[in-house]
């Protein structure tokens, strides 16, 4: 089967044409706040609803915007300018467009970059996706940092009034107890063998292992440079979806089980929890993101809700055991109780330095570790590469990796190739 993700052909919703009259579209938060500004993307009479979040990337909209983790979500970028270098069909995560609706303060009338194949507001156009720009993003960033992430409703629709709209988005189900997991994941299993190719950081050549490892990846909204990733340092990995039993995982023979990223909460996805329940202890086990919670809740520990979550390419995280810090790309609204963790038998390895948050685990018997951020970047640092090496050692050694161990990995990956 195909590994290339497919160009949306869907929408027969039209481009936007410069000089056009523009269409008002308001962003109506459940406090009552009412954002004014103007539509691009698709800009039918529509509302959509979702939680409004906000990430602080320079960078990488194309990638925050076909990441699976952000469905049902508005995103807000805080950079000011967006779409100055379009998008094109290599800077996918996944085959379409994944939040509800985005936010900036400014689309950029032009688009300058030798890559680009399409501009960013003609691209949501035909993925059905409605944008709103002219609206003060600081003043909704600062709204959303103060009173944590809310429920919102991005509207085209001139016949609804502020106050309707506001009334919507009280109304409006959020992400606590929803299970958007199943709405990400893919229904089949693949066989997939691309790895990072001249996409490589230079930072951190290391010589593969003259042993390839057999890798089922549960999909539960896997970013697709994560599977890159996993091919680049020496695994065959078959991505499977996100219920598929441990009956049916066993039967591919695999030497490691890595658990992706995805979106909503962890607590909902009951049946990939149960699965990893069967299977603790039976192969080793690697999660990212939600992949980390998912784990976490399977070991028996607890996940919580976080005031605005951390989503940006700029997230301080300290190694407990050595004291190091990397900064991070991360993306997730939901963190794991440290406490209950421990008393599951896991031990912390990482925090994060702006809100002391769990960002990192091993089992102390078992070999599971997991981490919060996201380590195949895109977009974002490099720094957490070397954690696809702890996943091929440990899947080595059937030892989960100490923060000293991590250290060393990292160290190896520092290394400037020639």
């Amino acid at each position: 089967m195909t590994n290339t993700p497919p160009t949306d052909p869907s929408s027969n919703a039209p481009e936007s044409t410069p000089g056009s009259t523009p269409v008002v579209a308001r962003l109506a938060l459940e406090d009552g706040a009412v954002f004014t500004g103007e539509a691009f993307g698709d800009q039918r009479p529509r509302t959509i609803e979702g939680e409004v979040c906000f990430n602080t990337s320079l960078a990488g909209y194309q990638e925050i915007l076909t990441d699976p983790s952000y469905a049902g979500q508005i995103v807000t970028m805080t950079y000011p300018l967006i779409g100055n270098y379009g998008v094109n069909d290599g800077d996918l995560e996944s085959a379409r467009v994944q939040p509800a609706g985005f936010v900036v303060r400014e689309l950029s009338n032009r688009v300058s970059n030798y890559r680009s194949t399409q501009r960013l507001e003609d691209w949501l156009a035909k993925q059905k996706i409605t944008g709103i720009t002219g609206i003060d993003t600081r003043a909704l960033t600062r709204r959303l940092r103060t009173e944590g992430a809310m429920n919102g409703v991005l509207c085209t629709d001139p016949s609804l009034t502020d106050e309707q709209l506001v009334e919507q988005a009280r109304k409006a189900p959020g992400l606590v107890g929803r299970n958007l997991v199943q709405s990400v994941s893919r229904s089949e299993p693949i066989v997939w063998d691309r790895d990072l190719g001249e996409w490589a950081p230079l930072q951190g050549r290391v010589e593969k292992s003259d042993r390839r490892f057999k890798v089922v990846a549960l999909d539960c909204g896997a970013k697709l440079n994560i599977v890159r990733n996993l091919v680049d340092v020496g695994c065959d990995v078959t991505l499977v979806p996100w219920d598929t039993s441990p009956e049916k995982i066993l039967e591919f023979k695999p030497d490691g089980l890595f658990v992706s990223n995805g979106p909503g909460d962890p607590a909902a996805v009951t049946a990939t929890i149960a699965n990893l329940k069967k299977l603790k202890g039976k192969l080793p086990t690697f999660g990212i993101c939600l992949g980390h919670q998912l784990t976490a809740l399977s070991m028996g520990a607890k996940t919580y809700k976080l005031p605005f979550g951390h989503r940006g390419g700029n997230q301080p995280v300290q190694n407990l055991h050595t004291s190091k810090v990397e900064i991070t790309s991360q993306n997730h609204g939901f963190a794991v109780d440290a406490k209950s963790l421990e008393k599951a038998g896991g031990e912390p390895t990482h925090i994060n330095l702006n809100d002391s948050t769990l960002e990192g685990f091993r089992h102390k018997d078992l070999p599971i570790f997991a981490v919060q951020y996201h380590p195949e970047a895109s977009p974002g640092p490099h720094d957490a590469r070397y954690l696809f090496d702890c996943f091929v050692e440990m899947m080595r050694t059937g030892q989960s990796p100490t923060g000293e161990q991590m250290d060393s990995a990292q160290r190896r990956r520092n290394a400037i190739a020639d």
